[in-house]
């Protein structure tokens, strides 16, 4: 499994995905804006006093080359509307997850989102020769989960008491995953997906 030399942009029909950058910082903090989303509890997506922190642990797990962080380009917007990223890599049992996922509330359900999943499914299983990908998110954020779980992922699990907030507050981690036998299916059901939204 080869991570570094495969960060690279990843190119798609509504969106690229592009290797995240400094000079980035302006455009997420806009993109965040669209909808308060550094607001909503359950999520981690970040404002003005947590987007440096946000950035440099984005850029320890590349160095650690255990992340590849993204950020998301909207062609026809032209303009960052959000982040994702390739996150948790074991090397050695070559599993990822896909995570640290938002983007701004205006184009949130528009396809963005399976384009974005097909584009780093991709990555993970035909470049990287991931035999699982794992999605993680948590119990309340409903979104998410129907999100995830429209892409063909199936539960794992779910881990009790996983984390503890900044504010104390635990949290349940729900664990979802793509393994190598269902991606074909998966590939052709995204692509599918994808069509009706040209």
């Amino acid at each position: 499994m080869d991570l570094l030399n495969n960060y690279q942009v990843l190119d798609g029909e509504i969106v690229s995905l592009r290797p995240l950058e400094a000079k980035h910082r302006a455009e997420l903090l806009a993109a965040s804006r669209d909808g308060e989303l550094s607001s909503l509890w359950f999520t981690s997506v970040p404002d003005e006093l947590k987007i440096d922190k946000y950035l440099e642990t984005a850029f320890d797990q590349y160095k650690q080359q255990t992340a590849l962080p993204y950020v998301v380009y909207h062609k026809k917007a032209n303009r960052i509307i959000g982040m994702t990223r390739i996150c948790n890599a074991d090397l050695t049992n070559r599993r990822v997850e896909i995570g640290y996922t938002w983007y701004a509330k205006s184009f949130q359900r528009t396809g963005v989102n399976t384009e974005c999943k097909l584009l780093l499914l991709t990555l993970a299983f035909e470049k990287l020769n991931a035999i699982a990908v794992e999605f993680r998110t948590h119990w309340h954020n409903l979104t998410s989960r129907n999100a995830i779980a429209r892409l063909g992922a199936k539960q794992d699990g779910i881990l009790r008491n996983h984390k503890i907030h900044p504010d104390g507050q635990l949290r349940d981690t729900v664990v979802f995953s793509i393994i190598c036998s269902e991606w074909p299916m998966v590939k052709k059901s995204l692509q599918y997906k994808q069509f009706q939204h040209r």
